[in-house]
């Protein structure tokens, strides 16, 4: 999808971290923006940061993803107001750090629900209408390279981030011969605000095992997020990704060795033994698929 000034782009979680740093790309490549928030001063200062850039057309829509309802007003809103979406980008986001053994059912609804339900909603609220358009679109889905791999004690957040990897994969194969390209971004750190989600978790799903430190206003950023890269360096490589309809979008060379190593591990535990013929033309239909290779 190489031409898209003017149209039409729909991004969740887009008033803070990778979802603004997507939003400014694109809408500086001459596209009309809708963007979900949740918290005003995220809000306010991204329509300061566009208000000294007119003519670039943004359209903010306060959304909690997990509000199905709220998402089928956020797309009528959105075709009221710029037409109809041919750019999806599933990109808010939630995390919990600690022990999968200190989880407690709300962390998991929480984390689930934004970061697996959200791509899920987005796409059941926006997937049959881009298709009825019949126009040439993208959906971007926002994973993580915690999406990829075990990094960390992060097992909440990186059980909702692999679902996400392979959702997309998924769609991607249902999309072949179809104008909807299908990509699936998995950023290493990135400059946000990830680590105050918890400021908007719903009252009802307040109840934690995990203690949050992080959460402690004026407390310094780790390290991590000192180096981590800029929001806008991340929106460009999700413009090339969309650009060039790649399956994955990287943008962090440090995680390579690790990406290899799981390779490696998953080829290693495939039993060295010899093909059951008979069995492997049962299921030949799942034995391959075409998104793996060039041109999928």
């Amino acid at each position: 999808m190489n031409e898209l000034h003017g149209r039409v782009a729909f991004v969740t979680g887009g008033s803070s971290g990778i979802g603004l740093g997507i939003v400014k790309v694109l809408a500086e490549q001459g596209m009309r923006v809708a963007f979900t928030y949740r918290r005003k001063a995220h809000l306010d200062e991204a329509m300061e940061y566009f208000g000294r850039r007119s003519p670039l057309q943004v359209h903010p829509l306060e959304l909690d993803v997990m509000d199905r309802a709220g998402f089928a007003r956020a797309a009528q809103e959105t075709e009221r107001a710029l037409g109809p979406v041919q750019v999806l980008v599933n990109n808010a986001g939630v995390g919990v750090h600690g022990l999968i053994e200190h989880a407690t059912y709300e962390d998991w609804d929480w984390v689930l629900g934004v970061n697996l339900g959200g791509v899920v909603n987005g796409l059941v609220t926006f997937l049959p209408r881009m298709l009825g358009s019949g126009l040439e679109g993208h959906i971007v889905n926002v994973s993580s390279m915690g999406g990829l791999a075990a990094l960390g004690s992060v097992g909440v957040y990186a059980a909702s981030k692999f679902a996400v990897v392979g959702l997309t994969e998924a769609l991607r194969t249902d999309m072949i011969g179809r104008p909807i390209g299908v990509s699936v971004y998995c950023p290493g750190p990135v400059k946000s605000n990830i680590a105050e989600s918890g400021q908007t978790r719903p009252a009802h799903l307040s109840r934690t095992g995990y203690s949050s430190p992080e959460l402690v206003k004026g407390a310094p950023p780790p390290a991590m997020m000192l180096n981590a890269l800029d929001a806008v360096a991340a929106g460009r490589y999700v413009l090339e990704g969309i650009r060039t309809n790649s399956l994955y979008i990287l943008s962090h060379p440090e995680f390579r060795d690790v990406i290899a190593a799981r390779n490696a591990a998953l080829l290693n535990a495939v039993p060295d033994e010899p093909i059951n013929e008979a069995r492997a033309d049962s299921i030949r239909w799942i034995l391959s698929n075409p998104i793996y290779g060039e041109g999928a």
